[in-house]
C-alpha cells in the first residue's frame, strides 16, 4: 500500500491513499492575477501552480475547507469535471450544486463521508476549524478541516492503516482539542499555514501557532502547505521550519516545493 501527497500550490495537493485520489482546495489562476476574499478585498498570486486542471490525475473526491478564491478559483469553476464527489461545507455545497457540481455534499462538524473500493475503506471526517479570531470569523466563509481514515479490510472488521489531518484554513483555538479527543494517533497533519493577515488580522496559523497545534496533535509527520503564494501571506515557510527546529521538532518535518511529491508512510509502514 502506497501513499503519498503531491504539492500543487497554495493549499492544491493531490493526495494519493491506498487505491483512493483526492484532490484538495483547487487554486489555479496564475502568478500576477488576483483572487476576490470577500468585502471588495483582493489578493495578488506570487507564484504559478504546479499543475492545470488539464493535468490532474482523475481523482475519486474534491475536499474543500471552505469557498474562498484562493481555495477554489475561477479557474476551477471553469475547468473541474462535475461529477466527482466533492466533500465541503454545507454552505459552499449549496453554491456548488448551483454552479453545476452536482456531487458537492455538504458535512457539519464530526460527520463522514465515505467509499469503499474492494478491501479498502476511506472515511472523511469533517471537524472544527476557526478562519480568524471571534467575531471576526464570522465575516469570513465558514470553515472544515478533515481528517482521513484509510483502512483495509481484516477478517470481518476493518485495520486503520492510515490518519491524515487536514486542518483547513484555522486559527489554534480551544475547539481544535475535540479534533485530537476524537482523533488521537494522526500519522499525518497537513498544515494550513501562512500567516494570513486581511486589515491587519490573523486568520490562518502563522509559524507560533502552527507549532502549537503539532505539540498539540502530535503528528508523526508534518506535512506545511498554504505558505508563500499570495501577499496576504505574512509568516513564510522559512519562520515555521525555524520554529519547529527551535523547538525540537525538525524530525517531524516534510517540506514539499510545488510539483514534488512526498511519501505519507514511514519507510517501515508495513503496508
Amino acid at each position: 500500500m502506497t501513499a503519498s501527497l503531491t504539492f500543487v500550490g497554495t493549499a492544491t495537493t493531490v493526495l494519493r491513499l491506498g487505491g483512493f485520489t483526492l484532490l484538495t482546495d483547487p487554486n489555479f489562476i496564475r502568478r500576477g492575477q488576483r483572487v476576490h476574499l470577500g468585502y471588495g478585498l483582493t489578493s495578488k498570486r506570487r507564484t504559478d501552480p504546479a499543475l492545470t486542471p488539464a493535468e490532474l490525475p482523475a481523482y475519486d473526491a474534491l475536499v474543500l475547507s471552505h469557498l474562498h478564491g484562493d481555495h477554489f478559483d475561477r479557474v476551477a469553476r471553469r475547468e473541474l469535471p462535475r461529477q466527482p464527489p466533492v466533500v465541503t461545507t454545507a454552505k459552499a455545497a449549496e453554491t456548488l450544486r448551483k454552479w453545476g457540481f452536482g456531487g458537492a455534499t455538504g458535512l457539519d462538524h464530526w460527520a463522514e463521508w465515505q467509499s469503499v473500493r474492494e478491501d479498502e475503506r476511506l472515511t472523511i471526517t469533517a471537524v472544527p476549524g476557526q478562519h480568524g479570531p471571534a467575531v471576526v470569523h464570522r465575516l469570513l466563509p465558514p470553515v472544515i478541516g478533515t481528517v482521513l481514515d484509510l483502512e483495509t479490510r481484516s477478517g470481518d472488521g476493518w485495520r486503520r492503516d492510515l490518519r491524515v489531518y487536514v486542518t483547513g484554513d484555522t486559527l489554534n483555538v480551544p475547539r481544535l482539542s475535540e479534533v485530537t479527543e476524537r482523533f488521537p494517533d494522526v500519522d499525518v497533519m497537513v498544515a494550513h499555514l501562512g500567516g494570513t493577515k486581511v486589515l491587519g488580522v490573523l486568520v490562518t496559523m502563522d509559524d507560533r501557532q502552527g507549532t502549537d497545534l503539532v505539540e498539540r496533535v502530535r503528528p508523526g509527520t508534518v506535512v506545511p502547505v498554504h505558505h508563500d503564494d499570495y501577499g496576504v501571506f505574512a509568516s513564510p515557510l522559512s519562520n515555521f521550519v525555524a520554529e519547529m527546529g527551535r523547538r525540537g521538532h525538525a524530525a517531524l518535518l516534510k517540506t514539499v516545493g510545488r510539483g514534488q511529491t512526498v511519501d505519507l508512510f514511514p519507510t517501515s509502514h508495513p503496508g
